[in-house]
């Protein structure tokens, strides 16, 4: 099996991934800089992966994460306004509620549609708490915890990535890993493979 690339300029990210799938998958890590569309999360990941998978000429996965408040109908989404910014953002509004969302896009070469692993991790906004190493983790409370409060061990078996990263890791067990084994003549599969139900 070919290394995966991953493409992000985040190394806690990369850390993340690592610490999830294990030997799994085999990671490379490439950060290139992809311009992100405007749109829904699913269109901006496709987007994103779609070009990537152009560049590489192979097999591409990319991540992007958001944050969904409930009292402003999934705003802000994948836009990012700093930990104190989105406080302030909901500070107006007694629903805390929000969802954190982790969206996974893979193709298998620049002709193929991207596929989609989305995970969702329901929680609530608070003060910051803990450290202020990756994104508004310490503003992202879920069962009296901060994401950045929780053991990483603890973290990456509930977060929103964990939960992506399995609906991607049961995908690619189903495909027996074609996607990202050359066949006889080197070159990556192309088949088109569906999600299981």
């Amino acid at each position: 099996m070919i290394p995966l690339t991953f493409v992000t300029g985040n190394p806690n990210k990369v850390i993340e991934v690592h610490a999830i799938v294990g030997d799994t998958i085999p990671i490379q890590p490439l950060a290139l800089d992809i311009p992100e569309i405007q749109g829904a999360l699913e269109e901006i990941a496709s987007d994103k992966c779609r070009r990537a998978a152009q560049i590489i000429n192979g097999p591409v996965l990319i991540e992007d994460s958001a944050l969904e408040f409930r009292a402003m109908n999934g705003l802000p989404g994948p836009y990012s306004l700093g930990n104190e910014g989105l406080n302030k953002l909901l500070h107006p509004y007694e629903d805390k509620h929000a969802e954190a969302v982790c969206t996974f896009a893979f193709s298998s070469g620049p002709t193929m549609d991207p596929l989609i692993f989305q995970g969702r991790l329901k929680g609530k906004i608070v003060p910051a708490r803990g450290p202020p190493v990756f994104g508004w983790e310490p503003i992202f409370e879920n069962n009296g915890e901060t994401l950045a409060e929780m053991e990483h061990d603890k973290k990456n078996k509930l977060s929103h990535r964990y939960q992506a990263l399995c609906k991607f890791q049961q995908w690619l067990a189903c495909t027996n890993h074609q996607m990202l084994t050359p066949n006889k003549e080197g070159k990556m599969s192309s088949t088109s493979m569906s999600l299981p139900a």
